[in-house]
């Protein structure tokens, strides 16, 4: 039966809100940033885009924006440029360089990102636009998996937005971002849909299919650039969740056994059915607001996958590393998270000095170097390793 995880019954969802990244040097966007508030986002060119919605392309080379008694110049980045994931930082430089001070809260998340650094060599940040949490853990999926999960296999799954239309009436509300443009004009929201979950299952397939993690890695950068491809497969990561809701409450309705968090999910006065979950939850991800706790739970069993995150502000506690969801973690794969907030998510990636290090890095002794890591590593193991 599953076990209720302390982290379901914490406060739920609110909007992305990313640290600004700290650079210095003169006439920076930084610095307008520190003196006139956050006009732009961090990461990529979503600035850009926001600023040029509408046009047909985004122009190259210097720009100018105008600032309140500011003018500055950049340049935009090349389409090879703008993946939504930065490039790998490492984790203590990070660190040291995003929470200076001695701050508890500070001091609190340092010592968070030493404890994964245990693990993890490096950090990619991902772009906050509030689909960070399903970006980064299909990210994790594409880049580590190597064999597709049972469902994408046998279940016909570009058929599941038309069923869900017929049975409950539900895609026909579908919100979809404005870079994901509708076909060729003719397509409703279920043939959009249907569109957008073959996809899912084509570069999961693809991913699947690469002969090394090099090849893997180079796919996802392709797939990553924040246009409709990379839209599209996170709008079908939403359609999923919400199949696999509905069919929950299709089974409280019968009296049937369902996952705890499933009477979390529906117990909220916005999400009484899959209609509200949907109009008023589902719907908002990625356009105003990202994923609340429980919803990575439904997220997690969505995509039969164990998604272990690193909860640096719970330093310390037991729910520093928190499992979405926690009962399977012998049986279905694992991908890695970590967030500051639980509200962005960044993926953490390599292992410090190549070394295989135990996933409880809880246990491990503040005073152990990292030499030493390896022989402890290998005393611990699992049927489903968390990449």
């Amino acid at each position: 039966m599953y076990k209720c995880n302390a982290a379901v019954m914490e406060a739920m969802g609110g909007e992305e809100d990313p640290k600004e990244e700290a650079h210095q040097g003169p006439s920076t966007l930084a610095d307008v940033r520190e003196e006139y508030g956050p006009a732009v986002e961090d990461l990529g060119v979503s600035e850009e885009e926001d600023l040029y919605r509408g046009a047909d392309e985004l122009p190259q080379g210097p720009v100018k924006h105008a600032v309140p008694e500011t003018l500055f110049e950049i340049t935009l980045p090349k389409v090879e440029d703008r993946c939504s994931l930065e490039p790998m930082l490492d984790i203590l430089s990070y660190s040291e360089n995003e929470w200076k001070g001695n701050t508890t809260k500070s001091t609190l998340i340092r010592k968070g990102y030493t404890k994964l650094s245990r693990r993890f060599e490096s950090l990619r940040r991902v772009r906050g636009d509030n689909y960070c949490a399903l970006r980064a853990t299909l990210f994790q999926v594409l880049s580590t998996s190597t064999q597709p999960p049972f469902w994408l296999q046998v279940e016909h799954i570009s058929t599941w937005a038309e069923e869900l239309e017929a049975r409950e009436g539900l895609i026909g509300q579908w919100m979809f971002p404005s870079e994901c443009r509708q076909g060729n004009g003719s397509e409703d929201a279920v043939q959009q849909l249907k569109r957008y979950m073959e996809l899912l299952q084509n570069r999961w397939q693809a991913a699947v299919g690469c002969s090394s993690m090099e090849e893997r890695q180079r796919l996802c950068e392709r797939v990553f650039q924040g246009g409709e491809e990379e839209l599209g497969l996170l709008e079908a990561l939403k359609l999923l969740m919400l199949v696999r809701a509905s069919e929950f409450h299709t089974t409280m309705q019968e009296g049937g056994d369902v996952p705890v968090f499933c009477w979390l999910l529906y117990a909220r006065d916005s999400s009484d059915c899959p209609r509200t979950f949907l109009s008023n939850h589902l719907s908002r991800v990625g356009v105003s607001g990202g994923l609340e706790q429980v919803e990575m739970f439904l997220l997690g069993y969505a995509l039969q996958c164990t998604i272990q995150v690193y909860r640096l502000y719970m330093t310390d506690t037991e729910e520093f590393v928190t499992y979405y969801p926690d009962d399977h973690k012998e049986d279905w794969p694992c991908v890695c998270l970590v967030t500051e907030d639980d509200r962005h998510y960044n993926v953490p990636v390599g292992q410090p000095n190549g070394l295989q290090v135990p996933e409880d890095v809880t246990a491990i002794p503040e005073d152990v170097p990292p030499d030493c890591l390896e022989s402890k590593s290998q005393k611990t193991t699992r049927q489903a390793d968390c990449h």
